[in-house]
């Protein structure tokens, strides 16, 4: 395996660069986007542009109120947020979320409203009606993709109202991610009824995790309009990772999260999806699970299934 140094303060990190790229080289699969791909470089210019101080609660109490955002969640007083890029990747004040304590849960990794979920027979995932994606499309991974078909998902649209950090749904070790380029269209639910296959389109970055409870799992945040730049909080290059055009494996060594340890965050609007291990988890049922609902931070998602492994 080709890897390059690790960097002096990050002895846990590896990136492998020897992994073939995505089917498509990342500039044709922009170009493919056309519109898609300009709209998102205005989109992302635009939220990456500071604001003069004086003006900057002034312009985000007026998204607030346009998207219905929840002011008085917000960690630091408006001035302290440079941009609107830097507005949407806030953090929570303490105490505006609570974890679920069950330890046999599977909490929710992020705001939004449930998109989809099921479980991946035959490594199908559906994407909205009537339009379904392949595992090993979305993961780019075979043996991930294997090991996770059959399993359960969820995926979770966030939308400009939401929190946009993404949190661990288990307890486990971070064992590393893949960054993979592509376009970078809008995901809300009207585009992706129309889109074949537009989260495994995407720009997005797969997040390993294996769980002493449930086995691997992958947290996929998928890019959007203006958000692929993804910010990840472990690894080497742990800022955005906008523009680097081409596959790569970072690999991680003995990093530990509890559920809800904070793992990235977006930009702008988008999509997590989580998949579990066939026979791990199951998907609760009820008004609190069902596609269309909001979720947030933090609540149910599901339940672990006992399977001999120690741990929470």
């Amino acid at each position: 395996m080709s890897t390059v140094p690790c960097r002096p303060d990050d002895e846990h990190t590896r990136v492998d660069f020897s992994k073939p790229g995505t089917t498509a080289d990342p500039r044709l699969q922009r170009r493919r986007g056309g519109v898609g791909a300009a709209y998102s470089a205005v989109v992302g210019w635009s939220a990456r542009k500071p604001l003069p101080s004086p003006l900057r609660p002034l312009a985000y109490r007026a998204f607030a109120r346009a998207v219905g955002a929840n002011l008085d969640e917000v960690e630091l007083e408006l001035e302290a947020y440079p941009s609107l890029g830097d507005f949407f990747a806030r953090r929570l004040r303490s105490g505006a979320r609570t974890i679920d304590p069950a330890p046999d849960t599977v909490i929710a990794p992020c705001d939004g409203v449930i998109a989809a979920r099921g479980y991946a027979t035959g490594g199908t995932l559906i994407q909205a009606k009537g339009r379904d994606y392949r595992l090993e499309e979305l993961l780019a991974d075979d043996a991930l993709a294997g090991a996770l078909s059959g399993g359960a998902y969820v995926t979770v649209y966030l939308s400009p109202r939401d929190y946009h950090r993404v949190h661990a749904p288990v307890a486990g070790t971070l064992v590393g991610y893949d960054y993979l380029p592509g376009a970078l269209w809008p995901v809300n639910p009207r585009v992706a009824a129309r889109r074949d296959a537009l989260l495994a389109r995407n720009e997005r970055v797969v997040i390993h995790l294996n769980s002493p409870r449930v086995g691997r799992v992958a947290v996929v945040m998928v890019g959007a309009s203006g958000v692929g730049n993804i910010s990840l909080v472990h690894g080497f290059d742990s800022a955005t990772l906008r523009g680097r055009g081409e596959r790569r494996r970072v690999e991680l060594q003995g990093i530990e999260v509890a559920r809800g340890d904070e793992l990235g965050a977006f930009h702008l609007g988008s999509t997590t999806i989580v998949v579990f291990e066939p026979g791990a988890v199951e998907l609760l049922d009820g008004p609190a699970g069902d596609v269309g609902q909001p979720v947030r931070f933090g609540e149910r998602l599901a339940q672990t299934q006992h399977r001999g492994r120690n741990g929470a």
